[in-house]
């Protein structure tokens, strides 16, 4: 435990800085987890990263993160899914669904890394920042793709926070169909809060819980991503790739999955007081921010450069395929 504290120590004073600066008005629609990951790689590029850090950094990227996720879940509530209806919920899945295979498919025909466009699109058509680091715990991406999908989610979500409210204007959508659009279409949450509270007081909330649904589709993602990875071992004469059930038995991941669905489930029952829920929230937000400084101290910049444009426009591709489609499929069910 005691190779841990320098890299830990470090983490978690330079997240402490990263909340207060993402804190900040003109941060607002970044949120403090973009602050993190971009003052990690400045501290890196400047100062370097000491040997004796690294596996305390590795500790709060790899494994304090699960704790994160598991407690993610108190955000979250059957009631919730239950006000989003029937109609917006199938709006959220379509779009979920069709982004995710568009990005793959784009990303295919752009001959970008396959491990890079499912980061793309797992923040593209989940929730951001937060899908794309649980995602990759599945998928064992480089650093510096991670970082790279990062940055698409936080560059497009922010573009939407400004043009979402001027094009609902000029369409004249009303407030409840508007929240199901930006809860159904931008990447982060701190993104959607924005863009949301633009057109009002209800339709701020109700998109948030639209986004917050979109959230609980983490768990079957990741599983389904876990099983889509499984390769065939080398040599293999005949191969049946596993069920999602063996997948579930043996990797890892689904283990902390589980504990997300548990948190939401007794969330629902309304058994956990407050205080504690409101604590618990805090910690898994700090705990995802030092998450991103250590990921942002761990990428190499140099690398980061080498990806190109190519994943840049795989990620602007898959924006404009999740903003329109939602669009579209908001005024064919809800008249828009």
């Amino acid at each position: 435990m005691i190779r841990l504290l320098p890299g830990v120590l470090v983490t978690f004073g330079l997240a402490a800085g990263a909340m207060v600066v993402g804190k900040l008005p003109y941060m607002s629609a970044a949120s403090p987890l973009m602050a993190a990951i971009v003052l990690g790689i400045l501290v890196r590029l400047i100062f370097g990263t000491p040997e004796q850090c690294r596996p305390g950094m590795q500790f709060v990227l790899k494994r304090l993160l699960r704790l994160a996720i598991v407690l993610l879940g108190l955000q979250l509530t059957l009631d919730q899914v239950t006000a989003v209806g029937g109609t917006a919920l199938i709006i959220v899945m379509a779009t979920l669904i069709g982004t995710f295979v568009f990005t793959s498919w784009i990303g295919q025909s752009l001959y970008v890394d396959a491990k890079l466009v499912k980061l793309i699109a797992a923040g593209t058509s989940i929730c951001g920042i937060s899908a794309i680091v649980v995602s990759n715990t599945v998928i064992e991406a480089p650093d510096e793709d991670v970082a790279y999908a990062v940055a698409t989610a936080t560059v497009f979500g922010s573009l939407s926070v400004f043009l979402y409210p001027l094009f609902a204007v000029l369409l004249q959508l009303e407030p409840h169909s508007y929240a199901v659009w930006v809860g159904s279409s931008i990447h982060e949450i701190a993104q959607v809060i924005a863009a949301g509270f633009q057109y009002g007081e209800a339709s701020g909330e109700f998109s948030v819980i639209v986004k917050l649904t979109r959230v609980l589709m983490l768990a079957p993602m990741v599983l389904a991503m876990a099983w889509l990875t499984t390769r065939v071992p080398a040599g293999a004469s005949s191969y049946s790739k596993p069920s999602l059930a063996e997948i579930g038995r043996n990797l890892p991941v689904p283990l902390f999955l589980l504990g997300f669905i548990g948190m939401i489930l007794i969330n629902s029952l309304d058994v956990v007081p407050p205080t504690e829920k409101a604590w618990a929230i805090s910690t898994a937000s700090f705990i995802f921010t030092a998450s991103l400084v250590a990921l942002g101290l761990e990428t190499d910049v140099r690398k980061l450069k080498e990806k190109g444009f190519r994943p840049l426009m795989v990620g602007a591709a898959a924006w404009i395929f999740i903003s329109f489609s939602s669009l579209a499929l908001i005024y064919l069910l809800m008249g828009g």
